[in-house]
């Protein structure tokens, strides 16, 4: 399936490539890491397309590494610390 001469797996690294670029001029950690995550998911799911292991095995650890930092490290501190400092 191909939209304007592009395949849609190419349409997914694109988007997915859009999503990462986004999150680093997001201020809010929090969005960061929501958008970065979405981001990570679409190249896991690119390179399982393109049968690429080092893009799976590299985005994968990052979804882990975010999804540890939004669900499961709440600490209270951290939820005050919302914003990235310069």
């Amino acid at each position: 399936m191909e939209f304007l001469g592009i395949s849609l797996t190419e349409w997914i690294g694109y988007l997915s490539s859009f999503f990462i670029a986004i999150s680093f001029f997001m201020k809010n950690i929090i969005k960061l890491r929501i958008i970065n995550t979405l981001g990570c998911i679409l190249f896991v799911i690119y390179g399982i397309l393109i049968k690429s292991w080092p893009v799976i095995i590299a985005n994968g650890i990052i979804v882990f590494v975010n999804f540890y930092y939004l669900v499961i490290d709440r600490r209270p501190e951290r939820l005050k610390e919302d914003e990235v400092k310069p």
